[in-house]
């Protein structure tokens, strides 16, 4: 099969939603990192609300520490979400084409979303565990990219990767919801498009609306895998050692400790948090995506009708 320029258009487009994204919720991202990151009995808790972090940089006057990390979450965002994009299209289009069938139900889309969605985890966990790390460092001690990786052993660049395949299926989940809520809207609109045209796409408040519901309902489902995936992930630095009982970076050690520190409501402490800040985050993201799918369509179109004519005048010559 050749390459795929409708696939390349939407992974592109998700990518730079993507990135859009993080940056602008990026604050909110490490105050929930650290606030989920913390296991202690209810009695000892450092941060008791969200808000306690986002106060403990302010009083520490490290405000800009909320952004430590940015430019790798960024990189791990954009590659991500452009390798999940990418494989999740083209996957779709090469079931489509295998079968002969005119449209994918929703058990064969939540199997491609997943397929997708371990391939972008195995790519990019290294980068997911150094965010990760850098995120839940004390504020103002957080180190780069390279010195982050090389700090333990190879293989801890993978903390956490199975819980990461485990959890492909909350964009599974996501993006099934969200493509079939999509695709009854625009039913209409779909069987009138011309192949090679753009396209069709949602307004802006919709598809914000349809990623908020799609994300939310993904993320109650699969909340305790993230907080776990968190926790196995979170910086082991001198002055979070303190703060923070030493866990066990398993998935039997981390369950292990939030059973015995807090029970099955700790399960699911930072629930409100993480569904403000990835409703909020693909939200954003499928809106712009959305939006700039068009555009992205018609720019790699020209691009590669450029690139057909410079060739084409090279072999004239």
């Amino acid at each position: 099969m050749s390459f795929d320029l409708e696939s390349l258009s939407e992974a592109t487009s998700g990518a730079i939603g993507s990135l859009v994204s993080t940056t602008i919720l990026y604050p909110l991202d490490t105050c929930k990192s650290k606030y989920q990151a913390e296991v202690r009995s209810h009695g000892q808790r450092r941060y008791r609300y969200l808000s306690d972090v986002l106060w403990e940089a302010i009083k520490s006057n490290q405000v800009l520490s909320l952004y430590q990390g940015l430019g790798t979450k960024n990189l791990q965002s954009f590659v991500s979400q452009f390798l999940y994009f990418y494989g999740y299209s083209y996957f779709k289009k090469l079931y489509l084409a295998k079968t002969g069938a005119k449209s994918i139900g929703t058990k064969a889309n939540l199997l491609l979303a997943a397929a997708a969605g371990a391939c972008n985890a195995i790519v990019t966990q290294p980068l997911d565990t150094a965010s990760s790390r850098m995120q839940t460092s004390a504020f103002g001690k957080s180190k780069g990219l390279f010195t982050t990786l090389t700090e333990g052993s190879w293989s801890d660049a993978f903390d956490g990767l199975g819980v990461s395949l485990l959890l492909t299926s909350n964009p599974a989940i996501q993006y099934t919801v969200f493509d079939q809520l999509k695709q009854n809207l625009l039913k209409g609109n779909q069987n009138k498009t011309e192949q090679g045209s753009s396209p069709v796409v949602l307004s802006a408040f919709t598809a914000f609306v349809l990623g908020a519901i799609s994300k939310s309902i993904a993320t109650i489902l699969t909340y305790p895998a993230i907080r776990c995936k968190v926790m196995i992930q979170a910086a082991h630095d001198d002055e979070t050692k303190d703060n923070r009982p030493k866990v066990q970076r398993t998935v039997p050690g981390v369950v292990h400790s939030i059973w015995k520190r807090e029970g099955i409501p700790g399960f699911f402490k930072g629930l409100q948090a993480q569904i403000l800040k990835t409703v909020l985050s693909s939200a954003l993201l499928l809106m712009i995506k959305e939006k700039i799918t068009s555009t992205t369509w018609v720019l790699i179109l020209a691009a590669r009708r450029y690139l057909f004519l410079t060739r084409h005048r090279l072999k004239s010559s």
